[in-house]
């Protein structure tokens, strides 16, 4: 018991051996904080971008809404890396057995990789629209333009209009 007194009289050292432990063995490990904002918004047109500012990245999506209004998709258009791309430029379509549906950048930038998964397998934009089925990844140039895109609250009022 009086060895456990101790180590409660000396809480900094304690912190200390604890994070030399293995995370195994209920170690702590200490990590330098980052702060990193995810921002999330939409087009008028059904995609939706994931921005992250600490790599200036943004994920391209469609959304859930746009994926159910196509149906079952059989073919996915990707733009190729490296293009350079101006918000509102059409980077790719997306065919279904009900449509065919061009895809526009929600932002300026330049793409960095592309989704090839969706080249065998187009049913993921369905499966998983906003996760597995994201089409590219754009390296943003403004994160200005982010922000001028619509929240989830606009975007739900929006398909509902």
């Amino acid at each position: 018991m009086l060895p456990a007194l101790r180590q409660i009289s000396r809480p900094a050292a304690f912190a200390l051996r604890a994070a030399r432990r293995p995370a195994a063995y209920g170690g702590a490990r200490l990590t330098p904080f980052t702060r990193t904002i995810v921002t999330k918004r939409y087009t008028q047109d059904h995609e939706v971008v994931v921005f992250d500012d600490a790599t200036m990245n943004g994920t391209v999506h469609i959304t859930n809404y746009a994926q159910s209004s196509l149906g079952d998709v059989v073919f996915v258009e990707l733009p190729t890396e490296g293009t350079e791309v101006t918000q509102g430029d059409q980077i790719g379509a997306v065919e279904s057995v009900k449509a065919a549906s061009d895809i526009y950048a929600p932002v300026s930038g330049v793409v960095e990789e592309v989704n090839t998964k969706l080249a065998d397998q187009p049913g993921l934009l369905n499966k998983s629209p906003e996760d597995q089925g994201w089409l590219c990844r754009i390296k943003v140039k403004d994160a200005a333009e982010v922000e001028k895109l619509m929240d989830e609250e606009a975007y739900k009022a929006h398909c509902e209009s």
